[in-house]
């Protein structure tokens, strides 16, 4: 059985480090990397590919665009090519993104089975890319790999056939729990000489950083927080470039706000783990402080990761700096009770998925 996973952006490659270890328990599988190049730049590619242990691509398609939809044709594009010479039994595709959705429409049409790995996310909000590209991709796919229960519920709402929805749980945290003696042993508090507690900030989405009146609202929320606890900010280019552009930059010279550059995993999850807690505008930060049952506040009016909201490890809010402090506070008082990790967030996704796929060769 030939079976190439697609991969494009630097969360999914965390979702695929553990499939080629599990794939090469089995001789009788030809198991190939793909990488779009929709994010690649030397140093974090070294970082993730090196860091995590992740093999060599087998192909990598340099994909150029300068917009959303002149990435995705030149992917599809670009895979088509490969397919006509090495035509893989499954597609794996990993999220939302756009290498995603583009991979999975070129698999499909060519003939090839798609297999979605965190299918039927939903956060019903189509202002979102991602939202429309997480339905374009379970409407193409062959196979549902399911991280929680909502999206089992959102696939049968949608029609798909309940046999072919596998909940198998998070491949997110199977990185988390393979790499958990790494993350452990990074000294990236030392390097950023801070003791003692301290949060972690990432803002990063449009709606929080993309006008001067939610960044004045996130400059006296920053400012109102660091007079309570040390922040750790590894600081987005595009929020970076926002504050410095609207004049709002005097911010991040702050005392107790310590600036980092963009982190490595292993820095970055040892900065969350030890976290008194985690305010973000991120996607999988929710899952990956869930796991580590650190409490997140995420500054997004939805989400597509409900189970974490379900369990009380993380609380939705809007950019209003006195509900916000309010929640901070409580957290701080130690009045937040940890939060149970969801079912099957064990760290043994991936085999689950390997030993699915071999079945349907039967």
């Amino acid at each position: 059985m030939k079976i190439l996973t697609c991969v494009g952006t630097r969360p999914n490659f965390i979702k695929i480090t553990r499939l080629s270890e599990c794939f090469e328990k089995y001789n009788s599988v030809d198991y190939k990397l793909l990488h779009t190049g929709q994010h690649y730049d030397a140093n974090m590619s070294d970082v993730f590919f090196n860091e995590l242990g992740i093999n060599k691509p087998d192909y990598y398609l340099d994909a150029q665009g300068d917009s959303q939809v002149t990435l995705i044709a030149d992917i599809m594009v670009k895979i088509e090519s490969i397919f006509k010479k090495w035509k893989p039994d499954w597609v794996i595709v990993p999220g939302d993104v756009n290498s995603s959705v583009a991979c999975a429409f070129a698999a499909s049409r060519n003939g090839i089975k798609v297999a979605h790995l965190e299918s039927g996310l939903r956060s019903f909000d189509r202002t979102m890319p991602e939202e429309i590209n997480r339905i374009i991709i379970d409407d193409l796919s062959d196979l549902f790999f399911i991280t929680e229960p909502s999206g089992t519920k959102n696939l049968l709402a949608e029609n798909k056939n309940a046999d072919l929805l596998k909940f198998v749980g998070n491949t997110m945290i199977d990185s988390l729990v393979k790499f958990m003696p790494k993350i452990d042993a990074s000294t990236i508090l030392k390097d950023l000489n801070v003791d003692g507690e301290y949060a972690v900030l990432t803002f990063h989405r449009p709606g929080n950083v993309d006008n001067i009146r939610s960044l004045k609202k996130l400059v006296g929320l920053l400012s109102k927080i660091a007079s309570k606890i040390k922040l750790i900010f590894p600081i987005h280019p595009r929020t970076k470039n926002n504050l410095e552009k609207h004049g709002l930059s005097e911010v991040l010279k702050h005392p107790n706000i310590v600036i980092a550059k963009p982190l490595g995993y292993l820095d970055f999850l040892h900065l969350l783990k030890y976290s008194q807690f985690i305010l973000t505008d991120s996607g999988g930060i929710q899952e990956e402080s869930t796991f580590l049952q650190v409490p997140c506040i995420t500054i997004r009016p939805n989400t597509e990761r409900p189970i974490t909201i379900d369990i009380g490890s993380n609380q939705l809010m809007d950019l209003d700096e006195d509900k916000i402090f309010q929640a901070i506070s409580k957290i701080l008082s130690n009045r937040y009770q940890k939060s149970q990790i969801p079912q099957l967030w064990d760290g043994r996704a991936s085999e689950r998925i390997v030993d699915i796929l071999m079945d349907t060769a039967q």
